[in-house]
């Protein structure tokens, strides 16, 4: 049930582009076609899958406070947090070099319609951000990691996926000149964040069941203490009639 719910957390609640607007600058360029946007996206869900568990094991056996113990009780104190950027960046441009040699090898036409975008991807902040909020959330285990990553990364798929579907469409339509090309882009990314704003109480119902029991042992008390204060009030007024 937690990988399930972390799942659909991070794909709709915790949406890449729309709650947290990272790796903007792809989303937007290589938007314009369905097919590209397809490439590219598949290939970010590639590279987040794999670079959010190897991010946490690093994290977790080198990089926290105390992540060395396993070498040694003398290694214990040692805190290597602050290399957590460098050690992340170096995993992402990794994998994303290994995507880039395959997509050139499997798919030359996929390779030369994303350009230069491909190997930015790692300089992408959404791809860094996913480590990032791995850590500051502190996902405990390795497979609630590779879920979150693999969420993460539909996630940033959809969502680019939908805006390249609206801007085929788009061109047939009578947009104003001063709206044309980025400016009706924005627009309607933000209309689409505020409709993924829905879904941020998919996963709240019924955290707190209501509690109904108090308020009917008040109005039993309440009633009680009225009766016997009617008795009280009858009592003086038979002693002192």
């Amino acid at each position: 049930m937690e990988h399930i719910e972390l799942f659909f957390k991070s794909i709709f609640i915790d949406n890449m582009v729309f709650a947290t607007f990272l790796g903007m600058c792809s989303y937007l360029a290589v938007s314009k076609k369905v097919a590209t946007a397809v490439g590219l996206g598949a290939a970010v869900i590639f590279v987040l899958a794999v670079t959010v568990p190897l991010n946490w094991l690093l994290d977790q056996y080198l990089l926290q406070e105390g992540a060395l113990s396993w070498l040694g009780a003398e290694y214990a104190q040692y805190d290597l947090s602050f290399l957590s950027f460098i050690m992340f960046i170096a995993t992402i441009a990794t994998m994303v070099q290994l995507v880039e040699i395959i997509v050139e090898k499997f798919s030359p036409s996929l390779y030369n319609s994303l350009g230069i975008f491909l190997p930015l991807i790692a300089v992408n902040c959404a791809i860094l951000g996913g480590s990032l909020f791995m850590q500051s959330r502190e996902i405990p285990t390795l497979g609630l990691a590779l879920t979150y990553g693999v969420g993460s990364g539909i996630g940033w798929f959809l969502a680019i996926l939908a805006i390249a579907a609206i801007r085929e469409k788009i061109r047939y339509s009578s947009v104003p000149p001063a709206l044309r090309g980025l400016g009706i882009t924005f627009i309607i990314t933000g209309l689409m964040a505020i409709g993924f704003m829905s879904f941020g109480g998919m996963l709240t119902g019924g955290d707190e069941p209501a509690v109904d029991k108090p308020k009917v042992e008040a109005k039993v008390e309440s009633k009680e203490v009225k009766k016997e204060a009617k008795e009280i009030v009858a009592n003086n007024t038979n002693i002192n009639p």
